[in-house]
């Protein structure tokens, strides 16, 4: 009898885990990198009072063929420069789930970033 009701503590363990993920999943927003203008020149600014969780997804809309995406660390978005490994997305309409913590993204095309083709967020 001891066991039978172990296994419904177990289940209910269960269930109440499956709803707080499913809880998080369903406050996880999606934004589009730039509004309707899309991830261009000048977007530097365009994070600013937004509120970002970890888990969000940011669109980036753009030409592939006039530009790309690429993660970057804070040194290669101060420097605008994208360090060997960085991960490129070039789509066009990539999508990028935010992690914790900081999250910078660059252009990497030449003078691109120099331009204002960065973003740097903070997810909590």
């Amino acid at each position: 009898m001891a066991q039978g009701r172990g296994s419904a503590v177990m289940g209910a363990v269960m269930v109440c885990l499956l709803v707080l993920q499913f809880s998080a999943m369903a406050r996880a927003a999606v934004y589009t990198v730039g509004g309707a203008q899309g991830w261009t020149f000048n977007v530097a600014s365009w994070p600013k009072g937004k509120r970002f969780r970890a888990g969000d997804t940011l669109v980036f809309n753009y030409s592939p063929a006039a530009h790309n995406v690429v993660a970057v660390s804070r040194a290669g978005y101060s420097g605008c420069v994208a360090p060997r490994g960085s991960k490129v997305f070039g789509t066009g309409k990539d999508q990028i789930k935010l992690v914790k913590g900081q999250n910078y993204f660059i252009c990497s095309l030449p003078g691109h970033c120099q331009s204002g083709m960065k973003i740097a967020i903070n997810a909590a």
